[in-house]
């Protein structure tokens, strides 16, 4: 199959297919005489499994890393079990970080409960008395305005 039929048959468009060939993730397919790559099978389900961990937020080295143990299919996978802790991990502080900036946002979306003028909004009021207290580099914690 040509690359527009993998990409169909994948979900995914002709320039993610080169992209992922260029990162090494995609192995480079045979060309035809007049130039065409030609993806076999192989090529799709490779390209599935990339295209399912990147669904799973999983980066590109780790991509790389799973193929390498996919490789060998004969050895433990302990790895495997590291690689995807230390992913739950990272999707935890994530979470973390989220909860955090909802709760800052729904604290702030308090600061102006009744529909009024914009000069007396709560929510622009305590965005600029936040921007005009930190420094250039960093973040204070939000504080209220009545």
């Amino acid at each position: 199959m040509r690359i527009g039929e993998l990409a169909r048959q994948s979900g995914c468009d002709v320039e993610t297919v080169r992209y992922y060939e260029k990162a090494g993730l995609l192995p480079a397919p045979s060309r035809s005489e007049s130039g065409y790559r030609q993806y076999m099978p192989p090529h799709l389900e490779r390209l599935q499994f990339i295209r399912h961990c990147r669904s799973l937020q999983m980066s590109i080295p780790d991509i790389r890393i799973l193929l390498e143990f996919q490789a060998q299919p004969t050895s433990g996978c302990q790895g495997v079990n590291d690689l995807l802790d230390h992913h739950i991990e990272l999707i935890q502080v994530q979470m973390h970080k989220l909860q955090s900036l909802e709760q800052q946002l729904m604290k702030l979306r308090h600061q102006c409960e009744q529909p009024h003028l914009v000069q007396e909004c709560g929510i622009l009021q305590n965005l600029s008395d936040v921007a005009s207290s930190t420094d250039s580099g960093g973040h204070t914690q939000q504080h209220t305005t009545a």
